[in-house]
């Protein structure tokens, strides 16, 4: 396990990113990720237009001269390994979002490599689903927050129950780095565990929250593809994990997308049918009920009618 994140387990780079973040938030520093799709939309509106605020820097990802930003904050971007230079420009290697009220750092756009660390609208949702459940968090005892990320989902549960033990998963070292920096930034004790499955976790949990990758992209960013079920195969792995491996009384908030094919929702009804062998109950409801429509124009999701986002509440009993 590799815990974090404690000053004296951070390293001089990921200090230099804490430090980073802290002073964007001083600074009144806001910016809200959209989907690439939006963000590609947006960019080329201006063409190579160069970078004039923290938000072209460190949201929209534009390129800027080192005159640009404050001494400090290019200082702390350098030293913080972040600070690319391409063509006598520089750029972020950093995006930095507000979630509920904090300062996030997250991939860079475009997040198209394999190991892209991504937060985007279904962060905010996700964590309104986590934050709607809040007196379920209050009382947790243990939280694992699987597929972490950035840290997100783990961080604001670990505000609304303070006296939970909060693990961030990740089979993603580079999100395990960042989530260590945004929990050490938000002023939140988490240990991070670099894994795949809920087997992996050691130990009683009593409440489980994730977002899976739910989009079939095999050979895309793993932050996207959800695997089988028209990309829902994950989803439904990590749930049936959860549920064998919950406390009684525990519980799993699962915020994901489910594709929809003649009306039919092929996720909720695998889980209405196998939890219960499992001794859990499923709350299930659509969130959003059409989102990532751009994905139907792909021959893979010829039969696909909208792609829902949907909030599942996975209860076992005492």
């Amino acid at each position: 396990m590799d815990l974090g994140p404690g000053p004296g387990l951070l390293g001089t780079a990921e200090r230099c990113l804490v430090e980073l973040l802290g002073r964007l938030d001083a600074l009144g520093y806001d910016f809200v990720t959209p989907t690439p799709a939006t963000h590609k939309r947006v960019l080329a509106r201006a063409g190579k237009a160069e970078a004039l605020t923290l938000r072209d820097i460190f949201g929209w990802s534009r390129a800027f001269r080192r005159e640009t930003l404050r001494d400090d904050l290019l200082d702390l971007l350098a030293r913080g390994g972040a600070l690319a230079e391409e063509g006598g420009l520089c750029r972020s290697r950093l995006r930095v979002s507000r979630v509920a009220g904090l300062l996030f750092a997250h991939g860079a756009y475009p997040t198209d490599r394999p190991d892209s660390v991504f937060l985007g609208p279904d962060t905010y949702r996700f964590v309104r689903f986590v934050q709607s459940r809040a007196a379920r968090v209050a009382g947790a005892r243990r939280i694992v927050d699987m597929g972490a990320g950035a840290g997100v989902g783990g961080i604001v549960a670990g505000r609304l129950g303070p006296g939970a033990r909060v693990t961030l998963v990740d089979a993603n070292p580079d999100a395990l780095r960042l989530a260590r920096i945004n929990a050490a930034a938000a002023g939140a004790a988490a240990e991070t565990l670099l894994a795949e499955r809920i087997d992996d976790v050691a130990g009683a949990i009593d409440l489980v929250i994730a977002n899976p990758p739910f989009i079939m992209d095999e050979g895309g960013p793993a932050y996207r593809d959800g695997g089988a079920m028209l990309g829902a195969g994950l989803s439904r792995d990590w749930a049936l994990g959860a549920a064998r491996r919950l406390e009684p009384g525990g519980a799993m908030l699962l915020y994901t997308g489910s594709a929809i094919v003649a009306g039919r929702d092929a996720l909720r009804e695998t889980l209405e049918r196998d939890l219960p062998r499992l001794g859990c109950t499923l709350d299930y409801e659509e969130i959003d009920p059409d989102i990532f429509g751009e994905q139907l124009d792909l021959p893979a999701y010829r039969t696909v009618e909208r792609i829902a986002a949907v909030g599942a509440i996975i209860s076992r009993g005492p």
